[in-house]
């Protein structure tokens, strides 16, 4: 076969393709174990910065794991009955993953549309909360994962809450496309500040909520209000939506009225 012919030029592209694929696939598994560690890192440092347990500054691999191990107790929820249970009862591992479980055919189910004021359309049927103690082994906080939709993309976060399951003791947003400098601004410490100590219920009703425009400063409603994103209607709402969706009876809130039947009551007091 001549060096110049098509055939030849086609058998060279073709093989030079096959090592290439080779290559690639190879760098994919090699790499796979490394990307997951990463990943579950970056869960865990939310997870801390929400209940404040690290500040942005001092979270390196090394404190994150640290504190993380002392401090937290990853559980399961059945989001059916607002019940702790274990991976072997819901029959998953100990890697379940709820969001790639939502599109499984028995791990997930999806939410009718009257109900889905978040926007994300399916769930998984379990999902992993994160209990925060103190040094002699007792509740502090619980940190719940929430997401749904913003203007342009699912917006991803963790809020923290009290051992008395109503008041809010922290919040981050840590993956979303919305447009920065408005609906980007989730990620501001300064705006998420703003929800710590908010209260979330009124008895069973979620009333946390992000204002239209500045939250109310007197009233009832100061407690529940926070300041809506300049020039972000649609991702404020998205934020409310979801807090309105993971917070309420389809979502954690019969959990969370579990924690305050143990330490009190979920009321406007």
């Amino acid at each position: 076969m001549q060096r110049d012919s098509a055939q030849y030029t086609l058998l060279m592209a073709a093989a030079l393709c096959a090592v290439c694929s080779v290559f690639v696939a190879g760098s994919a598994v090699m790499l796979r174990p490394i990307q997951e560690a990463n990943s579950e890192l970056d869960r865990q440092k939310n997870v801390l910065l929400a209940a404040h347990l690290v500040s942005a500054k001092d979270a390196t691999a090394a404190k994150i794991k640290e504190t993380f191990e002392g401090q937290v107790e990853r559980e399961l929820i059945d989001l059916t009955t607002g019940k702790a249970t274990t991976p072997e009862q819901a029959g998953v591992g100990d890697d379940f993953d709820p969001a790639a479980a939502a599109n499984d055919s028995k791990l997930g189910e999806t939410i009718p549309a009257a109900d889905d004021v978040a926007g994300i359309k399916r769930r998984a049927k379990y999902a992993w909360v994160y209990k925060v103690k103190n040094d002699a082994g007792q509740l502090q906080q619980i940190v719940l994962p929430i997401y749904g939709k913003g203007l342009w993309s699912t917006v991803y976060g963790f809020l923290a809450v009290k051992s008395d399951g109503t008041t809010v003791s922290g919040i981050t947003f840590y993956k979303h496309g919305e447009t920065p400098g408005l609906g980007g601004e989730v990620e501001n410490p300064k705006w998420q500040a703003l929800w710590v100590d908010k209260t979330i219920y009124v008895g069973a009703d979620v009333k946390l909520a992000v204002a239209k425009g500045a939250a109310a400063t007197t009233g009832d409603a100061a407690k529940h209000e926070v300041d809506g994103l300049s020039g972000a209607t649609i991702t404020s709402r998205g934020v409310s939506n979801m807090i309105q969706y993971w917070l309420g009876p389809k979502g954690f809130g019969p959990y969370l009225q579990s924690l305050a039947g143990g330490s009190g009551s979920n009321s406007d007091g």
